[in-house]
């Protein structure tokens, strides 16, 4: 098997072939799926590696301290070959991985052959293809949890034993100091226990994750944004607790703890800073210090470790173990979100070219994760696939007309901020349109809609309205988490859907509405993919006119950052921000190019929103999409430029559109009026294609099968994310 090693001595790095471990009694032979690279203690490992002697000696005080014990005790010359013998051997990395077991030991009956686990060690959880690990070191994987996010078990615990050594309660006032990895599982971790967490870091992208994920506030320990934050959360009086995460040589860390916590306060190491605490500050505050070691009770105590001797749970609640177990299962309810966490996934092969890009800077990082070859949870990273399920139907599609003079009847479901003011108005004054019912999951919403646009009846009652028979089409504009569930009730039920995006968050979700579609023959569905209907990008494409050639497209939308607290942020349930709205603009590049796409590419910075995306066409043509938070407000949302067969059209955030062609009398171009009545997105246009197929038994405004394969895409970009390579669409049969 392959193994990570490094020459101390020479700090050479190395994936090594060895001898697969044997599996001993009271283990477990671990076949490794995804281990995760510690991005603080490992690369200070690999940096003290490539030092010199005296840089080395300068690092580590305390062998130094033992070298020389042993100079007294056992001379010179023997100390020293002992020292360079010990130096020059490779030594392991690695110290956290999920992975599927491949033979039990003697005494082990908690798990079998084939169970996926998490395990855990410096010394059992190493980046190697195969691990022996001892009983207490490996839990099982709660179902549901993905591999790659379980690898982060023991961080996780690491992170959570320190929160523990603080003893947080809830509605107390926590502040971070240091978002790399550890720092961003522990603000997550004091979030989750109803915590408010204000978080320190000099990296402002690290801050901006870590807000993003739940702190309230984050800032560079150098500024004042922190001690301001902090001021108005307490009233003045100062942190509750204070968790140190940082590395370094810089006494900042402790200085800031001591300036910020209130008095008598609890300050946590967990990570390892410099710790030169400044008296009168501490003895001032009574400031209560204390430690976290590692991953919990048991750590660095052979017979618990390696022996496993577990220690009662009446006596000690949470061991090395038990916090692994906890961390996982807050993973596996969404209470901790690690993806975002996840800058890449690297190949297992690709070990040594990955540390030297993470030593050099090259690579940024919060988390990086190596995946293993084989069966044994493999994700490859050579061209997945994403399935673009296939549009079956029970029955020929047909919806009857509405007799003349009937009005078209519409309920919503739903009448959140989009409802209100994007949809509804452009519905309340539309001829022909009756708004029936509006279903909401509070009375007072309800009532509301219904006193704002003249709804005929407000109700809670979903199944009431799916059940009315007057009813013609429902409207689901609640949260992306909702979305389609509830579009498979209403095709179950017969009815015409009018779906805002995202039509669904998950593959299974998709697979869901599309079996609603076969059983019931109904396939009337429109997704709110409106930005196709803009007069103005209508007009822009007409003038553009037929290609021959594939097209170049560029796609840029300044997105901007969300304000805190927005459910936008809250992934572990409603998905990333860009599985939420990314579908709008994939499917108007598709539909400038006249197709779907049949792969998709995607990158993004370290801890950061801001996405790259290639997707290619069946013709060869391609569309780069550009999807930013961190630029600059004032600067138009959306910015689009079509190139092909010698013509060029731009569009300026749907307010002004030109095309330019190529003429053998010279260049010339069409420009639309300077002075627009308004910015137009479509969705006035949309809804009206959709009244008039609801009213006529016409087609839908687009093909269902366009529909699901943007869905798809769109669950592609995060796919391409993970795998960190391109993602296939394979359309299925």
């Amino acid at each position: 098997m392959k193994q990570v090693v490094q020459n101390y001595r020479s700090g050479e790095l190395s994936v090594l072939d060895v001898p697969v471990p044997g599996c001993k009694p009271g283990g477990v032979l671990v076949r490794s799926a995804f281990s995760l690279i510690s991005t603080g203690t490992e690369l200070m490992k690999v940096s003290e590696a490539g030092m010199s002697m005296l840089g080395k000696a300068r690092s580590r005080p305390d062998q130094v301290a033992k070298v020389m014990q042993s100079v007294a005790v056992n001379g010179l010359p023997a100390t020293y070959r002992k020292v360079m013998g010990k130096l020059d051997s490779y030594t392991p990395l690695g110290y956290s991985l999920c992975g599927v077991v491949e033979q039990v030991g003697a005494g082990i009956d908690d798990v079998k052959v084939g169970d996926l686990v998490a395990c855990a060690g410096n010394e059992h959880a190493l980046h190697a293809e195969v691990n022996w690990v001892p009983r207490n070191l490996y839990t099982p994987v709660p179902d549901g949890l993905a591999p790659r996010h379980a690898a982060f078990g023991t961080v996780g615990s690491i992170a959570l034993q320190g929160v523990r050594q603080g003893e947080p309660q809830l509605g107390e006032v926590a502040l971070v100091i240091g978002l790399g990895l550890i720092g961003q599982l522990v603000a997550q971790l004091l979030t989750a226990a109803g915590v408010r967490v204000v978080g320190a870091d000099p990296d402002p992208v690290r801050c901006e994750l870590a807000e993003r994920l739940g702190a309230v506030a984050c800032g560079d320990p150098g500024s004042a944004a922190v001690e301001n934050a902090v001021a108005e959360l307490t009233g003045g009086h100062g942190v509750d607790q204070v968790y140190l995460a940082a590395g370094g040589g810089s006494n900042q860390p402790v200085e800031l703890a001591a300036h910020l916590a209130r008095d008598r306060g609890r300050v946590v190491d967990i990570g390892k800073c410099r710790l030169d605490l400044p008296w009168n500050a501490y003895y001032e505050k009574e400031l209560d210090v204390r430690f976290s070691r590692s991953y919990g009770p048991g750590r660095y105590d052979p017979e618990y470790e390696l022996d496993g001797r577990d220690y009662p749970i009446g006596y000690v609640r949470w061991t090395e173990r038990r916090n692994l177990a906890c961390f996982l299962d807050l993973a596996a309810r969404g209470r901790v979100d690690v993806e975002p966490l996840i800058s890449r996934i690297a190949d297992f092969e690709d070990a040594v070219e990955t540390y030297r890009r993470l030593e050099d800077g090259e690579l940024k990082a919060v988390a990086v994760l190596f995946r293993y070859p084989g069966e044994a949870g493999d994700e490859p990273a050579r061209a997945p696939a994403v399935a673009v399920p296939a549009v079956r139907r029970a029955a020929p599609a047909s919806a009857p007309a509405r007799p003349s003079g009937s009005p078209v009847r519409l309920a919503f479901v739903g009448a959140g901020n989009y409802a209100t003011s994007m949809l509804l108005p452009h519905l309340a004054r539309r001829e022909g349109v009756a708004l029936s019912a509006v279903v909401t999951t509070t009375a007072l919403s309800a009532a509301n809609a219904q006193r704002k646009f003249g709804f005929a009846h407000a109700t809670t009652d979903l199944d009431a309205v799916l059940g009315d028979g007057t009813i013609d089409a429902v409207f689901v504009v609640t949260r992306h988490s909702s979305h389609a569930e509830l579009t498979r009730r209403a095709l179950l039920a017969g009815k015409t859907v009018f779906v805002e995006k995202p039509l669904a968050l998950t593959e299974d979700e998709l697979a869901g509405v599309l079996a609603a579609v076969e059983e019931s023959g109904n396939d009337r569905l429109q997704v709110g993919f409106n930005r196709r209907f803009a007069p103005l990008l209508r007009e822009a494409r007409a003038r553009f006119g037929a290609r021959t050639g594939p097209a170049s497209l560029r796609y840029l939308v300044n997105a901007g950052r969300l304000q805190h607290g927005s459910w936008y942020l809250q992934q572990g349930t409603e998905g990333s921000r860009f599985a939420g709205e990314g579908g709008h603009f994939i499917d108007t590049a598709s539909w400038l190019l006249g197709a779907d796409p049949v792969s998709v590419y995607a990158v993004a910075p370290s801890g950061n929103e801001d996405l790259q995306i290639v997707l290619r066409y069946p013709d060869g043509s391609t569309a780069t999409l550009s999807y930013v938070t961190a630029g600059a407000p004032g600067f138009p949302k959306e910015t689009l430029d079509l190139v092909a067969d010698g013509k060029v059209l731009k569009l300026d955030d749907f307010v002004r559109a030109s095309v330019y062609f190529e003429s053998t009398a010279g260049g010339k171009r069409w420009v639309s009026s300077r002075l627009p009545k308004a910015r137009d997105k479509g969705q006035s246009a949309e809804l009206a294609s959709f009244v008039k197929a609801v009213r006529t038994g016409g087609p839908m405004p687009v093909p269902l099968e366009s529909l699901v394969a943007t869905t798809a895409a769109t669950l592609a970009v995060q796919a391409a994310l993970t795998g960190g390579a391109p993602v296939a669409l394979a359309r299925s049969l």
